[in-house]
Formats: C-alpha cells, sequence, structure tokens
C-alpha cells in the first residue's frame, strides 16, 4: 500500500512538473498576434472618456470635450484669415505660406478655371461670360489691380467684396493661396517673389475704376 502511495506521489509530481514545462515553453512561443500577459495593467491604462460627458480631474469637474487654448494653432493646422483683422491689414501682414513650385501654379491656374474664369475670364481681363453680366465687370488684373497684394486677395476670396462673394465654402486655406499664385502671374507679377506694398494702390485703383466706370455710363 505505502509503495503503491509513493508511486502515485511521484507520479503525480512529476506530472505536475511537466506541466509546468510545457506551460513555460508554450509561453515562450514566438506568437507576434498575442497580446501576451500584462502585470497590474491599472499603472498604464487610462480610463477612456466619452464625448461630451464630464469627468473629475484632481477634484475639478470638466467636460471631456474641450476647446483649445486661445491663441494656439493646431500642428499641421494652416490658419486662414485671423479674427479681427480687416481688409487693409491683411494686405500688409498676410503673406503666402505654401513654397512656390511650378506645380503648385499649375494648381492654382486649375482652380482659377474651375472657380474664377467664370467673372474675371481667362487672362482676368473681367471679360468673363458671367462678369460682363454684371452691374460692374470685374477690375482687370493687370490694369487697376496690378498693385493688389496677396494678402487682399486671399481677404477677398475668403470673405469675399463688393460683388464678390466669399468662395471659403468652396475653396479651403491652401487652394486659396495656390489660385493667389495664378492671380499674380496674371498681374504680370513672378509668383513666389516677395512683393512690395505700394501705397494706397488699392485705394487709387479701386478710385480709378469707379471714376472709369461713371465716364463710360
Amino acid at each position: 500500500m505505502n509503495v503503491t502511495k509513493i508511486i502515485n506521489l511521484k507520479t503525480l509530481k512529476a506530472s505536475a512538473i511537466a506541466g509546468v514545462l510545457a506551460l513555460s515553453l508554450a509561453s515562450c512561443e514566438n506568437a507576434p498576434n498575442s497580446p501576451g500577459y500584462e502585470y497590474m495593467p491599472d499603472m498604464y491604462r487610462s480610463p477612456a472618456l466619452k464625448y461630451y460627458n464630464e469627468h473629475t480631474l484632481n477634484g475639478d469637474t470638466l467636460m471631456s470635450a474641450m476647446k483649445p487654448v486661445a491663441g494656439t494653432i493646431a500642428r499641421g493646422y494652416m490658419p486662414g484669415v485671423p479674427v479681427g483683422m480687416d481688409y487693409e491689414k491683411a494686405g500688409m501682414y498676410l503673406h503666402n505660406p505654401i513654397p512656390y513650385s511650378d506645380a503648385v501654379l499649375k494648381e492654382g491656374e486649375a482652380i482659377y478655371g474651375k472657380f474664377c474664369v467664370h467673372c474675371h475670364g481667362d487672362a482676368g481681363k473681367g471679360d468673363g461670360k458671367v462678369g460682363l453680366k454684371l452691374p460692374g465687370a470685374p477690375p482687370a488684373y493687370d490694369g487697376p489691380l496690378k498693385d493688389l497684394p496677396e494678402g487682399k486677395m486671399f481677404y477677398t476670396i475668403t470673405n469675399g467684396k463688393g460683388l464678390m462673394g466669399s468662395h471659403a465654402s468652396q475653396l479651403n486655406v491652401e487652394e486659396r493661396w495656390k489660385v493667389v499664385y495664378y492671380v499674380q502671374k496674371l498681374q504680370g507679377k513672378t509668383p513666389g517673389q516677395p512683393q512690395a506694398i505700394p501705397a494706397d494702390s488699392t485705394k487709387t485703383a479701386e478710385v480709378k475704376n469707379v471714376k472709369d466706370k461713371t465716364k463710360k455710363s
């Protein structure tokens, strides 16, 4: 009897040792899709927060969907016209942030052909089929608007001016700046080069354009 018990105990121990070894070997298998075993996961897994819910942090009750800090810009975001900037300030302070290249100019030309040519015409003379039916055709880019700064162009495309409505819903910020490059070409300028801003150039152009219309009428 005693011998049998001893043999059974030895068999049980051997089986246990074999099971542990088998488990150890199985855990050492190369399984790239296995999540493995986690030790104290609460130390490195933060609880997920649901959108538009309240949560408590250090005794303060906060909203999960929080507004960014005032004045900050998200990484990779290209801002448009800053809040509070008017038409005149845009002409002085807004400059094209997109590096110039022939490919960018080509994209600007394509955008111009889709959204601008109807009023401003192929060569920017203000002789587009729609523009000719307006109470006042758009001024020519190489004429009254030849000195219009890039910042004022961008401001007008974004917010609209006069008979021209805002194109902010049709063109994103990057597309607006690309078409500005092409408009500079129609002005007779070299796109991508720093442009001097003549004093009151656009005001003078606008006044001259009004006088010309008055004479014609």
